[in-house]
C-alpha cells in the first residue's frame, strides 16, 4: 500500500478552484451510512417469518437492546423534510395508529423466548409529540410491562418546538424520558418562510425550558445547511443563536433536495438553493466556528459539548453510527416498532411497512409487520465495520479489523487502490494498512467510505448529495 505525500489542506484557505475541483470529484451522490448494506439494498426476501426466528434467537446474555418507535404524524409538512410522515388535524388516526403500535409492542414481546432488556429508547417521526400525553405515557408503559427498562436506560424524543405542550413533557418525563432533540433547521425568518417552517426563536426558547425544568439531561438541536435563501452570515447567526440556548449537542446536516423521492420539496424553489460553493463554505464555516467555541467536532455532522458523553465516546473510540445519526449506543440488537421503522439484529437488517394502511393491514392478521431488510454476509460485516470507524473516526487500521474479521489483507487492494486519487488530492492518506481522512478530507468522508462499498453501484443514483 503506498503511502501518501500529499499535505492536508486546510478548508478555509483551499482556493475556489480547489473546492470546485474537489466537489466536482468527490462532491457526488453517496450514503449516509447510517447502515450497511445501505437501505436500498433492503428486499422483500426478508420476511415476518424470518424476521420472528431472529427474535426468537436473542438471549438475555446479549445485554440489553434499543428500540425505536417511529410516530409518523405532523401537523404541517415542511418542505425539505425527507422523513416518512404524513400531516393530520384530527385526533382518530392517531390514535388508532398508537393502539396498533402498543399491539406490535405486545407481538414482538410474544415472539421473543424470554424477556429481554432494554438501555436505550428513541421516538422518532415525523414528531412524537403529536401524540397526547396519556398516549405517550401509555406507550412508555406498554415497553416496561413487555421488557426490563435498565435503571439508567436512555429515553429520547425527537420534538417539534411549535407543538410542544408542558404536560407533553411532564408525561414523557414521567416515563423516564431524559433526552430531547430539537427540530431548529434554521432561525432565519427568510429561510423558515421558503421551507414552510415557521419557528421563532421564543418558541425553542420555551422548549428548551419547558425540557430542562422536566430534568431533561442531554438537549440536542437539529440544524441544516444548505437551505433556501440560506446565507454564510445567516447560519453563522443561526449557530450563535442556538448556542444561547445552552444545548448539549449540535447535528448539523446538509440539506438533501431529493424532489424525486419527496414530492413536496418540489415546492422549494431550486434557484433558491445555494450552489455546491456556497453548501461546502457553510459547511466549513459551521465547523470551524463550533470548534471556535470550543465544541468537539464528532464524525461528519455532530458537535458536542467537550464534557458531553458523546464526545468522551468519540475520544475514546466508542462512538457508533446508526439511523439515528451518532450514537453512544454499542447495543447489538435495534428493534423498531411503528410503520417504517428500522430494526437492526445480528443476523442483518429488517423494516416495517412504510405506509400506515398496510403496517396495519398485516398487524390485525397476527404478523409481524415487515416489509423488506437484507441478511448480512460476512463481506458486510467486514466492509460495515471499515465503513462505520471512518464515518465515526476519520481513520480505520485496515489490518485490525481483516484480522477481527479473518481476512487477508490484499482483499482490500481493490479499495485501497480507489483511494489513489484522493491521495493525490489531499484527502485522505495511506500508511501501510492505516487510512485516514485529512482535515479536508473529513468533508468528504462519505465519499471516502464509498471505495469500500461493494454494493454502491446498484444504487448510486438515488443518494442525496454528499456536500
Amino acid at each position: 500500500m503506498a503511502v501518501a505525500t500529499a499535505q492536508t489542506i486546510q478548508g478555509d484557505k483551499i482556493s475556489a478552484e480547489s473546492v470546485d475541483r474537489l466537489i466536482a470529484a468527490y462532491g457526488g451522490r453517496a450514503p449516509r451510512y447510517t447502515s450497511y448494506p445501505t437501505a436500498i439494498q433492503f428486499t422483500p426476501a426478508i420476511t415476518a417469518r424470518q424476521y420472528g426466528a431472529w427474535l426468537k434467537g436473542l438471549k438475555k446474555e446479549s445485554g440489553p437492546l434499543s428500540a425505536y418507535l417511529h410516530i409518523p404524524f405532523c401537523d404541517r409538512m415542511c418542505w425539505y423534510c425527507g422523513c416518512n410522515t404524513a400531516v393530520v388535524n384530527r385526533r382518530g388516526p392517531i390514535e388508532d395508529y398508537v393502539a396498533r403500535l402498543l399491539g406490535e409492542i405486545d407481538l414482538v414481546a410474544a415472539t421473543l423466548s424470554e424477556r429481554l432488556a432494554i438501555g436505550n429508547i428513541h421516538f422518532g417521526g415525523g414528531t412524537p409529540n403529536m401524540l397526547a400525553p396519556d398516549e405517550i405515557g401509555a406507550i412508555l408503559a406498554r415497553l416496561a410491562q413487555r421488557f426490563d427498562i435498565t435503571p439508567d436506560a436512555e429515553i429520547a424524543a425527537e420534538i417539534d418546538p411549535c407543538t410542544l405542550t408542558e404536560q407533553w413533557v411532564e408525561a414523557a418525563a414521567a416515563g423516564g424520558m431524559n433526552r430531547a432533540s430539537l427540530g431548529v433547521q434554521d432561525f432565519d425568518p427568510e429561510v423558515q418562510k421558503a421551507i414552510n417552517r415557521i419557528q421563532p426563536y421564543e418558541t425553542t426558547a420555551r422548549a428548551v425550558q419547558l425540557l430542562r425544568a422536566a430534568g431533561a439531561q442531554s438537549i440536542n438541536m437539529d440544524l441544516i445547511y444548505g437551505l433556501p435563501r440560506q446565507t454564510l452570515e445567516g447560519l453563522e447567526k443561526t449557530i450563535d443563536m442556538a448556542l444561547a440556548l445552552g444545548p448539549d449537542r449540535l447535528s448539523l446536516f446538509g440539506y438533501a433536495h431529493v424532489p424525486w423521492m419527496k414530492a413536496h420539496q418540489k415546492l422549494i424553489r431550486e434557484e433558491e438553493l445555494p450552489g455546491a460553493r456556497l453548501r461546502y463554505r457553510m459547511q466549513r464555516r459551521a465547523a470551524d466556528l463550533l470548534e471556535e467555541r470550543g465544541w468537539r467536532r464528532l464524525g461528519l455532522d455532530h458537535f458536542a459539548r467537550p464534557d458531553d458523553g458523546l464526545a468522551a465516546a468519540a475520544a475514546e473510540g466508542r462512538m457508533r453510527r446508526n439511523f439515528q445519526g451518532y450514537t453512544t449506543d454499542e447495543a447489538p440488537v435495534l428493534i423498531g416498532f411503528g410503520a417504517s421503522s428500522i430494526g437492526r439484529m445480528p443476523q442483518g437488517y429488517v423494516q416495517n411497512a412504510s405506509a400506515v394502511p398496510q403496517w396495519r393491514e398485516k398487524l390485525e392478521r397476527g404478523e409481524l409487520p415487515v416489509a423488506r431488510g437484507v441478511e448480512m454476509t460476512a463481506d458486510d460485516r467486514f466492509r460495515a465495520e471499515i465503513i462505520e470507524r471512518l464515518m465515526c473516526d476519520f481513520a480505520v487500521d485496515l489490518a485490525e479489523v481483516c484480522a477481527a474479521h479473518h481476512r487477508p489483507l490484499a482483499d482490500l487492494d481493490g479499495s485501497v487502490a480507489r483511494l489513489a486519487p484522493m491521495q493525490a488530492d489531499g484527502i485522505a492518506l495511506v500508511h501501510g494498512p492505516h487510512v485516514e481522512a485529512t482535515q479536508t478530507g473529513r468533508d468528504f468522508i462519505r465519499s471516502i467510505c464509498a471505495v469500500f462499498d461493494a454494493h454502491l453501484e446498484q444504487g448510486a443514483t438515488r443518494h442525496s448529495a454528499s456536500i
